[in-house]
């Protein structure tokens, strides 16, 4: 019988990066800042940010709400570095 009390036992290690190179499942990514005003209604900032997402292949990676109903919002996307081969 397991004791509920217990705690699972910690990952393993992960082995570090070599130089030059990220850590794995860590990517590089560009940001973008939009701000957006108080009149825009939720549909509109939705349409607006799908747009984004499907034409630019960004991702949502935050939202700030300010009092004033104003949004500042920060669009993600990762970089692809390109591997020349032969």
């Amino acid at each position: 019988m397991t004791d509920p009390m217990r705690r699972a036992a910690p990952p393993p290690p992960t082995r570090p990066a070599a130089p030059g190179r990220p850590a794995p499942g860590v990517g590089e990514y560009e940001f973008r800042t939009m701000t957006l005003p108080r009149g825009l209604s939720r549909s509109e900032v939705r349409r607006l940010l799908t747009d984004e997402a499907e034409y630019g292949h960004w991702e949502l990676a935050r939202v700030q709400l300010f009092m004033g109903g104003r949004r500042r919002v920060w669009l993600r996307r990762r970089i692809l570095r390109v591997v020349r081969t032969g």
